[in-house]
């Protein structure tokens, strides 16, 4: 079928199907953990990570500064892409998180570094999980 589009129509089509991540966090393993210990809401996660924007601009790491990151999971403390798409990582996973901009800062530019409404992508590592 696409032999007999034009090549603008096939160029639209192929735009089309890899359009936009519809709203939320999608995760994606990158290396597995466990498979089955998960964070669940409340538990204190350690994790290392690094945040970019959809360009590779990175905004962000905690391998920077050679401390993981600490926070509770689930309950407002971080971006709802994290307190969604954390707890479906194992202990010992690296992920990808890709976080749409209701799922991040939304309309709020972020540190200068942050531009609104800007889906931001997360490499994270789940190093511990304390209930």
């Amino acid at each position: 079928m696409l032999g007999s589009l034009t090549s603008t129509t096939r160029l639209a089509a192929r735009s089309f199907s890899s359009s936009a991540l519809r709203a939320g966090v999608k995760v994606e393993s990158l290396s597995p953990g466990d498979g089955k210990t998960f964070p669940k809401v409340g538990d204190t996660v350690t994790m290392h990570y690094k945040g970019t924007l959809m360009n590779g601009q990175k905004f962000d790491a905690s391998y920077d500064r050679g401390t993981p990151f600490q926070t509770k999971i689930g309950v407002g403390m971080v971006i709802k892409g994290w307190d969604e798409g954390v707890p479906k990582i194992s202990l010992g996973e690296k992920a990808k998180l890709t976080c749409t901009p209701d799922y991040a800062y939304g309309n709020r530019a972020v540190g200068g570094v942050i531009p609104a409404n800007s889906t931001l992508i997360f490499e994270v590592e789940l190093l511990a999980i304390n209930k």
